[in-house]
């Protein structure tokens, strides 16, 4: 059994500038799952920048809010909101809020460095 407490998770800033904690990661982990999950935080007036994954992908706000781009679709989500992000589709989120724009990051295949480009 695996429990991880986020406050115990080191943060480090991803290569789209989103302070990431990476929770679970199935190579990473030796964990027989086909995903990776991770926590993200945008602070305000910030975003991360545009970038797209080979893998799709899955974002849940836990709270905040913040304007999410997809392609040259623009929408605004906020707190219990999920977000489907298709593979290869350009993206990146903006934090429009005045507090941390937090949210779960879940990629599958599992996130990794080769399969996302920064634009």
């Amino acid at each position: 059994m695996i429990i991880r407490d986020i406050k115990k998770l080191a943060p480090f800033l991803s290569g789209d500038r989103v302070l990431l904690r990476e929770i679970l990661h199935g190579s990473k982990d030796n964990l027989q799952i086909g995903y990776s999950l991770a926590h993200a935080l945008v602070a305000p007036g910030k975003s991360s920048l545009p970038h797209r994954l080979k893998s799709s992908e899955v974002y849940y706000v836990i709270s905040g809010k913040g304007r999410m781009r997809i392609g040259e679709e623009v929408r605004e989500v906020g707190r219990g909101q999920t977000v489907a992000i298709p593979p290869g589709a350009v993206q990146s989120i903006e934090n429009t809020g005045r507090s941390d724009l937090e949210f779960l990051c879940i990629v599958s295949p599992a996130w990794r460095p080769e399969d996302e480009e920064i634009l």
